[in-house]
């Protein structure tokens, strides 16, 4: 299994407004780099388990559990993190089809932005707009962990991570100040890239 190698950031750490250098920093050199790491650790793990020919689990507890469960926390923490600092480093101005898509969808791009927000207040970790390629449209998502409100066939276009390491540095418990943060940050270019390349896909 091939190892898994931390993407750099398309933006300097201390370039984007009302997110510090110092919780970019973290977040992107600390945080991510774990979940790399831990994921490279985990499928190092499970090669002999796999190679041996005689895996054995138990759902109450074993190895092969606590490893496959740490597994979708860690890849999926790698992927979502992946979009989050991908979609970061711009203006802020909504453009494109997916601005476009959302205004159709949520009747403006700020009745996007008004539902968006609230999905990541509602959310313990995670709000997703994501492709459905079950159902070819746009649809929002929320996760407590990474590894759990998942949704099989859909593609994350815009991750907005609000675990606190994202913003309490910055402003503390006021969440919805870093919401705001985040769409001034949103590089549309590159959500519109990730959006074309989603729609390539069905499922039939």
């Amino acid at each position: 299994m091939p190892k898994k190698e931390q993407k750099p950031l398309p933006y300097d750490t201390g370039s984007l407004k009302g997110i510090s250098q110092k919780t970019v920093e973290i977040h992107h050199g600390k945080l991510y780099a774990g979940y790399v790491n831990k994921s490279n650790e985990i499928k190092e793990k499970l090669k002999p388990i796999v190679e041996s020919g005689k895996a054995e689990g138990n759902q109450i507890y074993s190895e092969l559990r606590g490893l496959k469960l740490g597994e979708s926390f860690a890849n999926n923490g790698v992927y979502l993190h992946e979009n989050y600092f991908a979609i970061l480093g711009g203006d802020g101005i909504p453009k494109g089809e997916v601005a476009d898509a959302v205004a159709k969808k949520y009747g403006s791009v700020d009745g996007f932005k008004v539902y968006f927000s609230a999905c990541g207040m509602a959310a313990r970790g995670w709000a997703i707009l994501a492709w459905d390629m079950h159902e070819q449209d746009l649809r929002i998502f929320t996760c407590d962990a990474q590894n759990h409100g998942g949704i099989w066939g859909a593609v994350p276009i815009i991750a907005m991570d609000v675990y606190e390491h994202s913003y309490f540095i910055d402003t503390g418990s006021d969440r919805a100040a870093y919401i705001k943060a985040f769409y001034d940050n949103l590089n549309w270019d590159k959500i519109n890239e990730l959006y074309a390349r989603a729609r390539q896909y069905k499922l039939d």
